[in-house]
């Protein structure tokens, strides 16, 4: 979309035009959404300036061309999302007379840089069990490790820990650890001491938040105990 400046008075013939900043730049596109704004300089002769935006490759799509909004003077605003091009992009600043003819242009080049938040991720169908076992038993944990890629799908080759409170403890310790397989499902176990609760807990990485799953509770009970 091209959007036009306003008017102003023809008092000089020597034309000029051109795209004096671009800020920020390299516009870095963080938490969704981020605003440059083009800041072009022209000629009292000039009436009308037409300031566009597009990705700077061969190939770029019409509907790849950015929104431009006029703000004041020659000033003027494009944002970008998460969804634009990542690289080079050109300016192109055209200065038009009273008889909407074209006089001039001038280009200037700036980059896009996309900077993704983390994707979302929990943990589904946590197990601890059996939820009564013998004290020096194992204790098997299970449980699935999914993420939010326009859709909840399972994560491979990533860690999740197991932690353990004990009953009358406040504090939690880890007891295992599990890395995740097709599907996101992950495995662990550890030997039974005390009745206490088991939670299971990722981390996250770098493109990935953390996450944590619900409790579940185990009875541990010596053998002449047991009924």
């Amino acid at each position: 979309m091209l959007v036009s400046g306003g008017a102003a008075s023809a008092t000089k013939l020597d034309t000029e035009v051109k795209i004096r900043s671009i800020a920020p730049n390299p516009v870095v596109v963080k938490d969704g959404e981020e605003t440059a704004y083009f800041d072009v300089g022209a000629s009292s002769d000039v009436e009308k300036v037409v300031l566009s935006v597009q990705p700077d490759v061969q190939t770029f799509k019409a509907a790849e061309s950015k929104d431009v909004d006029h703000l004041r003077g020659w000033r003027f605003s494009v944002d970008f999302n998460e969804n634009d091009y990542v690289g080079r992009w050109k300016a192109t600043a055209v200065a038009y007379g009273k008889d909407n003819k074209e006089l001039k242009r001038d280009e200037a080049f700036f980059a896009v840089e996309v900077v993704k938040g983390k994707a979302e991720t929990r943990i589904s169908r946590f197990d601890a069990g059996p939820s009564k076992v013998r004290k020096g038993k194992s204790i098997y944990f299970s449980g699935r490790l999914l993420v939010d890629d326009e859709g909840w799908e399972g994560v491979r080759g990533e860690k999740v820990n197991v932690y353990y409170r004990a009953n009358g403890s406040s504090g939690w310790k880890w007891v295992a650890s599990g890395k995740t397989r097709w599907g996101g499902k992950f495995y662990a176990k550890t030997r039974a001491w005390k009745s206490g609760t088991f939670k299971a807990v990722y981390e996250g990485n770098d493109e990935l938040s953390g996450a944590e799953s619900h409790r579940d509770y185990v009875r541990v009970y010596r053998s002449w105990h047991h009924r």
